[in-house]
């Protein structure tokens, strides 16, 4: 009941692990890689938040949706946080060359953002999609050029994740009776308040697909001496993200820069430049006690870092399109799927961009309220 009519599961035997991918009944194994759109899932989700722009792309292009490992379909394996989302990288790497598939349109949403950037550093790219990625400096803990605030990262990694909803998560609650509970999360925090749909069941169902455990998500944790008292371990997934192990902004030194959307909504709760995400900010806004001050722990402009690193790839010869679509949250492709679906066909060839003027190194700012 959670896949969409015309899409279908199947599995990819890899070296590293069986990965299952979505795809579309009707497309053509042979189509061309320029033509080819894999699209990889965010954290606490999987494929199937795909299925709707999947369907709604013109027919003679390839979709494909990939789970990653700990979620969805795909084989459980334990997640080297050390490696910040390099396991994640290299498993779509390995998916790709059993699929014949060397250079595509690569899509990443929020973590999956991360993981296309991680991908991009060593294998060839089409072009990027990033859809509310999260920052090339890693989830809290950094100033805006990157710098780290504490040796430790301390307040980032696993030891953030609310208990109850990891617990919830375990124990797939569908309810919307908690604010923690997945459902509650999704309407709270996945997208803006305006957001209604009648495929809610199946974005819970994917959310519930998520793994949980040291291993998987949320990861380990130690202590910290720095505020708020702990710091990421190096298992499992919230700690992929920490800065210590994370850094993306090497992006703006790659030698052939495919060209790269940034797509993101006004209202994202999760990443932005005060996210209820980050534990700082949640210090800076009295929820958890003892906040030593914005000199010690400012929040992290996730959003800010964001634009800086594309501009300076932009600066360096690669062509950036930034599109911010007002009221939007933290799935742009399910609140506004036309503006999207319109964006990412420009950004992959397929169809005109909107300023054919432009020259391809030119910093587009799109603002739609589409």
């Amino acid at each position: 009941m959670t896949l969409f009519d015309g899409i279908v599961a199947r599995m990819v035997k890899t070296p590293r692990l069986a990965v299952n991918i979505l795809e579309r009944s009707g497309d053509d194994p042979a189509t061309p890689e320029e033509r080819t759109v894999v699209f990889v899932h965010g954290n606490v989700s999987s494929s199937l938040f795909w299925q709707e722009i999947m369907e709604d792309l013109p027919g003679d292009l390839r979709a494909i949706a990939v789970d990653l490992r700990g979620f969805g379909d795909s084989e459980t394996a334990p997640v080297d946080a050390t490696r910040g989302l390099r396991d994640f990288a290299d498993d779509l790497r390995a998916t790709l060359t059993a699929l014949h598939l060397n250079s595509v349109h690569l899509v990443g949403w929020s973590m999956g953002g991360g993981v296309v950037m991680q991908y991009a550093l060593e294998h060839p790219v089409r072009s990027l999609t990033l859809q509310a990625p999260v920052s090339p400096y890693g989830f809290g803990g950094t100033r805006r050029d990157g710098s780290r605030l504490t040796s430790d990262d301390a307040g980032t990694g696993a030891g953030g994740a609310n208990a109850d909803f990891v617990a919830r998560l375990a124990a797939g609650d569908t309810s919307a009776d908690a604010a923690t509970s997945p459902r509650s999360v999704l309407r709270s925090s996945y997208v803006s308040p305006e957001y209604a749909t009648a495929q809610e069941d199946v974005w819970v169902a994917s959310m519930l697909s998520t793994k949980t455990g040291e291993d998987n998500y949320p990861g380990d944790s130690v202590t910290s001496t720095s505020w708020p008292g702990f710091a990421p371990g190096g298992r499992g997934v919230l700690n992929t993200m920490a800065p210590k192990y994370f850094n993306v902004s090497s992006i703006v030194d790659i030698v052939v820069k495919p060209p790269i959307l940034w797509v993101h909504g006004t209202a994202d709760a999760i990443v932005s430049d005060a996210s209820s995400f980050d534990l700082n900010q949640l210090g800076k806004m009295g929820i958890i006690p003892g906040w030593p001050g914005d000199d010690v722990a400012p929040p992290q402009p996730m959003v800010s870092q964001t634009r800086d690193v594309l501009e300076a790839y932009r600066a360096a010869g690669g062509g950036v399109i930034e599109l911010q679509i007002e009221g939007a949250g933290h799935a742009p492709h399910l609140e506004r799927p036309g503006v999207f679906r319109r964006a990412l066909l420009q950004a992959i060839g397929y169809i005109k961009p909107a300023n054919e003027a432009a020259p391809p190194t030119e910093a587009i700012i799109l603002k739609s309220e589409d």
